[in-house]
């Protein structure tokens, strides 16, 4: 028996890539899954197709799993109120949303127009708010009801949004939202048995194919470091009950090595008790730079 032997899993972005893996990896544990993908270009261009999640569904059923595919657009509210209706209603509940799905416009900031930033901020960001929301309704109400609620958000967020990347800053942008979102649903959510965490994945997929592309090679033999499929595993567990005491984190996952990551943390301080004068100011700022530790260098500088 799996560690998620029962339990029904809605991924977004899973008919590719890391939410590929994350579907099979799920279904391997014995979950029933909704498979969720648009099926556009990494870009987020093209027609939508139901083909990459119906080859998934196809995949996990072939192995004797269940699952159901879902062409759901993440980014608009009441589609993603209706994906999540049809999850509980057709696999038997919802106990786990892990928010994948991505689309990458990069840009350097002074080059970045208005609509490449709306297209990004949307899917990540405001893809992540959708479901997520929908989702945790459902739970609110099934532990106002007086039900026993295990239930698990898992967002996706990126080193790029950790860090900072150059050329990225709409993706930045999004995903460190998602990581500051993740820990105020964390702090919301936990009365009604809902944990929420984040991963930031360092993984070949169609969106850092192209950007690392040396990085990302495939290797001709022994580890693959940069196989979707090495994060996955902590997806699972962060899906299953036994991760019921977890919540608030961001972990990076990179081949073989998990880490916690540190977010923003109050540092050195002085403190009068007047008011600062202005030309003051750039004394005491040199001060603290001397006293904090150096930032992490943003990726790409």
């Amino acid at each position: 028996m799996g560690i998620c032997e029962g339990r029904v899993v809605l991924i977004t972005g899973a008919g590719r890539g890391l939410g590929r893996e994350h579907a099979l990896a799920f279904a391997a544990e014995g979950a029933r899954v909704m498979v969720n993908d648009l099926g556009r270009e990494s870009d987020g261009s093209g027609r939508a197709t139901s083909a990459p999640a119906q080859e998934v569904v196809e995949e996990i059923e072939a192995r004797g799993g269940t699952a159901l595919a879902s062409g759901a657009d993440v980014g608009d509210f009441e589609a993603s109120e209706e994906m999540v209706r049809t999850c509980v209603d057709s696999l038997g509940g919802l106990d786990v949303v892990v928010n994948n799905a991505g689309i990458l416009r990069d840009r350097m900031f002074v080059n970045t127009t208005a609509d490449e930033w709306d297209d990004t901020v949307r899917v990540h960001l405001r893809g992540h708010f959708c479901v997520g929301r929908h989702a945790a309704s459902y739970w609110r109400d099934r532990s106002k009801a007086g039900e026993v609620v295990a239930a698990r958000l898992i967002n996706t967020t990126s080193g790029a949004g950790l860090m900072g990347s150059v050329g990225q800053s709409a993706y930045a942008a999004a995903k460190a939202g998602i990581a500051a979102m993740t820990i105020v649903q964390a702090a919301e959510l936990g009365r009604y048995g809902v944990t929420a965490n984040a991963l930031a994945p360092s993984a070949r997929t169609r969106l850092t194919e192209g950007v690392f592309s040396d990085m990302m090679a495939e290797v001709a033999s022994g580890f693959d470091a940069m196989d979707p499929a090495n994060v996955s595993p902590l997806a699972v567990w962060l899906g299953s009950p036994e991760s019921a005491g977890v919540t608030g984190r961001v972990f990076e996952v990179e081949g073989g090595e998990i880490s916690l990551s540190d977010g923003w943390q109050h540092g050195p301080r002085i403190t009068k008790d007047r008011r600062w004068l202005p030309d003051e100011i750039g004394r005491a700022v040199e001060q603290l730079i001397k006293e904090a530790p150096e930032p992490a260098p943003v990726f790409g500088a």
